[in-house]
């Protein structure tokens, strides 16, 4: 009789079913959950680091400005920024051109294109090298002058992202973009915060100006900002040990290697780059925000259950133990028990998909 209480079926399934229960219950929900422990991580996080563009932005900018410089015209300047761009399916790349499109410039042919990661991108136009990125990169080219300093500097305190586009002589212009939060963005930080995110922050590679307006908007803890793909690997280590658990968000080829080294690693499935979604522990099919605050309360009652059915199952083997060697466990009973703790923990678990 002590053989058939002590029989394990109870206590072996009771976290399995639990698990794939969970699984299924956030794939409904377009939350792709990539394993097991990877369902319980949400659970311990205290806090998580968001890419801005696509991730908590709406990752649809616009061209709202083209300011050709050195004798340029805006026409000049967006065919040659949208040959460079339309190898790349970067948001800001696809606003470019989209907005060459709409004014029916044709992009001109771009070759010996090249991504320069976190920077920008160059390739040959008509034989000579252009290149186009961030006001980081223009520094780094020893490029900028004081003027053009100025103009970005002005650009970007109205929270505008700024692509500036040149050559190996000079500066041939700038391409002012703007995009807004998500709708549900604001709303969706308060929820984490409620639950017990202890710290939100924001990396991004766009210029600071444009990445505090943002953040004062959503109320973000702290943002780091002009970061490149490995600065922000170091920023998410950093939260680590800082703060403990510490999930990434983002849906870019840079944010990959952020993604890689998170305790959780979330990628926005829709707009989400290749590279991303692979590396991801978890994949917002829908590429909803607000599907972070449910994953996390999900992966705490997947927990809860599972701590429940493995109590369960070990209280009912400890009475029949006990109500053994005092005598009135019968054989009958000790089977009932079995099998009954066993279909009782796969119900328990199955309220998951609920």
């Amino acid at each position: 009789m002590l053989l058939v209480i002590a029989c394990p079926c109870a206590l072996v399934i009771s976290t399995p079913v639990s698990v794939v229960a969970a699984l299924a219950a956030a794939a409904r929900r377009g939350v792709l959950v990539k394993g097991g422990e990877f369902i319980e991580a949400p659970a311990h996080l205290r806090a998580i680091a968001f890419d801005k563009t696509g991730t908590l932005t709406e990752g649809q900018p616009r061209v709202v400005e083209v300011i050709p410089l050195d004798g340029h015209s805006e026409e000049e300047l967006l065919a040659r920024a949208a040959g460079l761009e339309s190898h790349s399916n970067h948001p800001l790349a696809q606003a470019i051109v989209r907005a060459a499109e709409e004014r029916g410039i044709s992009p001109l042919d771009a070759t010996d294109f090249s991504i320069l990661p976190g920077k920008g991108a160059r390739g040959r136009i008509d034989g000579r090298e252009f290149w186009l990125g961030s006001h980081r990169y223009l520094e780094e080219r020893d490029q900028e002058t004081p003027e053009i300093h100025q103009r970005l500097e002005e650009l970007q305190a109205s929270g505008r992202t700024v692509v500036v586009v040149g050559n190996e002589r000079h500066v041939c212009g700038l391409i002012a973009l703007a995009d807004r939060p998500r709708d549900e963005a604001r709303e969706t930080l308060r929820q984490l915060r409620e639950l017990g995110i202890e710290h939100l922050v924001m990396l991004t590679g766009d210029n600071r100006g444009t990445a505090e307006v943002i953040a004062r908007e959503l109320e973000i803890d702290t943002v780091k900002a002009e970061l490149l793909p490995e600065e922000k690997v170091r920023a998410v280590e950093e939260s680590v040990q800082q703060f403990g658990p510490t999930a990434m968000v983002g849906d870019g080829i840079n944010d990959a290697p952020a993604l890689a080294v998170a305790t959780l690693g979330i990628a926005m499935g829709v707009a989400g780059s290749d590279a991303a979604i692979e590396t991801a522990d978890v994949a917002l099919m829908s590429d909803e925000l607000d599907k972070l605050p449910w994953l996390v309360q999900h992966s705490r009652r997947t927990l809860r259950v599972i701590r429940e059915n493995i109590g369960f199952a070990l209280g009912v083997k400890g009475v029949f133990v006990a109500l053994t060697f005092v005598g009135y466990a019968s054989l009958w009973g000790a089977i009932a028990a079995d099998m009954g703790a066993s279909l009782l923990v796969i119900f328990n678990g199955l309220r998951l998909l609920q």
